[in-house]
């Protein structure tokens, strides 16, 4: 069984990739939906960030409210900083902890840990091989403008993350996003069916 890290930029296509991946049969685990479980009310996790952050960042429903969360932190490197000292760790062990279980289980030919963060995170060691999906600066702005984000929003938001370079000249795999769906699909069947059958070797 190979574990992939699949990552990629704002708006790169990451989560269709995601998909596409499941669909050809690799068992999907999302660290951002893991990292929601790791800070669920009463949690340590929780706990912490309540104490960092303040109890305006807890919801009606004691939960905390990611929006409120991210307002505070996001255009503040500080703060943001602060937060991912408290999650990262959290989400790291969560995700080692599914990916021994799936090992053990042994019913898919591939675990695929979606993360936007992977490689800033650290949680590249993780994994076997990292896919890293990149898209063209004009696409990307293009589709997260459709989305209702601001250019500003996108700019702010690519700013804490690996610049294009970096992120690619870490990949693996490169899946370039430059077409259409179609093309994303083919992209990814392919790099696929070549990993696994020279893992077959």
């Amino acid at each position: 069984m190979v574990v992939i890290g699949l990552t990629g930029g704002i708006g790169s296509g990451k989560s269709e990739a995601a998909r596409i991946l499941e669909q050809l049969g690799a068992v999907v685990v999302n660290a951002d939906r893991v990292g929601h479980a790791t800070y669920r009310s009463g949690t340590s996790t929780w706990h912490a960030i309540v104490q960092a952050f303040g109890l305006e960042v807890v919801g009606h429903d004691g939960e905390i409210d990611r929006r409120r969360l991210g307002a505070i932190v996001f255009g503040d490197p500080g703060r943001l900083k602060r937060l991912n000292e408290i999650v990262w760790p959290a989400i790291r062990q969560a995700l080692e902890a599914r990916i021994a279980r799936e090992r053990h289980d042994d019913s898919s030919a591939a675990i695929v840990i979606e993360a936007a963060v992977l490689l800033e995170a650290g949680w590249d060691d993780l994994v076997d091989e990292v896919w890293v999906v990149d898209a063209p600066e004009p696409e990307v702005q293009s589709r997260l403008v459709a989305r209702g984000m601001s250019r500003e929003d996108v700019r702010a938001r690519s700013q804490f993350q690996l610049s294009r370079d970096e992120r690619n000249g870490r990949a693996q795999v490169l899946i370039r996003n430059d077409t259409d769906l179609k093309g994303l699909e083919v992209a990814i069947r392919k790099a696929w069916d070549g990993r696994l059958e020279k893992r077959r070797r």
